[in-house]
């Protein structure tokens, strides 16, 4: 991971898109010496996103099973077959 100054990022725009694309690696983008942004490639961001996407599906599962908000494997089960074989 790369980290780079506001100043540099501006001067050489196309530069640090296209290495952070090559390499996959975000780049952090500093102003006044603190980390204030990151540069990610496109299909990087849209792989975090699906991975948060799924530990939140997690988290929220592990919540109902806690509050006892789930039905036994079974019964789900039953319940599709009587779905499918309706129509």
């Amino acid at each position: 991971m790369s980290t780079l100054p506001v100043s540099q990022v501006k001067a050489r725009l196309s530069e640090v898109i296209e290495s952070a694309r090559e390499t996959g690696e975000p780049v952090i983008i500093t102003q006044n010496g603190e980390g204030t942004a990151v540069l990610q490639d496109l299909a990087t961001y849209e792989a975090t996103r699906r991975s948060l996407a799924m530990l939140k599906l997690v988290a929220q599962g592990e919540r109902d099973l806690a509050r006892g908000k789930s039905i036994p494997q079974k019964d789900v089960f039953r319940a599709l077959r009587k779905r499918l074989t309706a129509k």
